[in-house]
């Protein structure tokens, strides 16, 4: 009798498509109370992503305070239950956006009620990963994202913290940085390992520039494969930090002149962005766009005659580089490309038409892209 029990709730949980729970929740009968439309971790990490989808949102449930703020699934946005309410302008525009609730794990209703407040507004792609922040954090490799409270806490309490820049020293650490931050860029991570504290149980906040930057992240990841326990992304990065308690530790920004008659933008390197977009649109062919994105990101979207070299494989294609037409750095956020405008200073000092954009940039299928500047 027992035997035919424990094969009922097996079928039961294969009927209902209750997966990414602990093995213990696995065995267990479907609450009533769950959602009906739940998704396991390998759904959960088919679309999270820096920078995340277009049309998806990673919604943590749990109170903000008391659990958010302390750790929460990178690029979550949160709506507490409690405060579901006063939060939905949080919710994307489009209906049918697919949007995936989590809470604290299979015993947390939170994430579940939070669903059905969704649907009731007429959203019609809701999913729960009922595994929660505890599952993910029970994956190999996973880590957890922090907000820039998280951040200020530790610096108020003077904890045994290093705050980490993922971002190219010159173009963007040096012209402003979060306090006490050191700078290990992401591809110069392996050259300054005697940068990173031997205990191995030390915090480590990694941050780079912001939601769409995924410097940090592959620096977190990289951390975590020496034996690093204890480790965290500021994800929200220096673009929020410096929105939330304003501009510290800038540093002289050098020379601004330009070496072309191309018109040059307010940081050292950078090309005007209203330039940039009106020979893109005019005359694309004058310039040679190099894409130094990974090549997934590329692969989503760029501009139609941009070429993709990632940055950190720039080095060693750098001959490529054209010496009879400006060269173009883009990116995401000016990180990437301003870390390599200052590798072909470096490498290629002969080359004087080098520019990279300055500012937020997304892309799409067709070659269309924005450009949102930067303060």
């Amino acid at each position: 009798m027992k035997r035919s029990a424990f094969f009922f709730s097996v079928l039961l949980l294969l009927a209902t498509g209750m997966h990414g729970l602990s093995a213990a929740a696995e065995t267990a009968k479907t609450p009533e109370w769950f959602f009906h439309d739940i998704v396991d971790m390998e759904f959960v990490k088919q679309h999270v992503d820096v920078p995340m989808p277009e049309n998806v949102m990673l919604i943590d449930a749990r109170p903000t305070r008391s659990k958010y703020n302390k750790g929460h699934i990178p690029m979550a946005v949160n709506i507490p239950y409690t405060e579901f309410d006063k939060h939905v302008d949080k919710l994307p525009k489009d209906k049918t956006a697919l949007l995936i609730f989590y809470c604290e794990g299979p015993q947390c209703k939170l994430s579940h009620k939070s669903a059905r407040k969704a649907e009731a507004l007429g959203y019609t792609n809701v999913k729960v990963f009922a595994g929660g922040f505890p599952r993910w954090m029970e994956e190999p490799g996973h880590y957890a994202a922090v907000p820039g409270a998280f951040v200020k806490k530790h610096m108020d309490k003077k904890s045994d913290m290093v705050l980490i820049d993922s971002r190219p020293k010159r173009s963007k650490y040096d012209k402003g940085h979060i306090p006490g931050a050191v700078s290990i860029p992401d591809m110069d991570f392996e050259k300054m390992l005697d940068q990173l504290p031997r205990d191995k149980e030390t915090l480590l906040v990694f941050y780079c520039g912001g939601f769409k930057c995924r410097l940090s992240h592959k620096s977190a990841q990289k951390a975590m494969a020496l034996g690093y326990k204890n480790v965290v992304v500021y994800a929200a990065g220096y673009p929020d930090w410096k929105s939330t308690y304003g501009d510290m530790d800038v540093a002289d920004v050098g020379d601004k002149k330009s070496s072309t008659t191309l018109k040059a933008g307010k940081e050292e390197g950078s090309i005007d962005p209203a330039t940039f977009e009106r020979l893109v649109k005019e005359n694309p062919e004058r310039l040679h766009i190099v894409d130094v994105r990974d090549a997934d990101e590329f692969a989503k979207g760029s501009l139609k005659t941009a070429v993709n070299i990632p940055v950190d494989k720039l080095e060693a294609r750098i001959k490529e580089l054209p010496p009879d037409k400006p060269v173009v750095f883009v990116c995401g956020t000016g990180a990437r490309s301003g870390e390599s405008y200052y590798m072909v200073k470096d490498l290629r000092p002969e080359l004087k038409d080098v520019f990279y954009v300055e500012a937020e940039m997304t892309f799409a299928k067709d070659g269309s892209f924005k450009i949102v500047k930067a303060d």
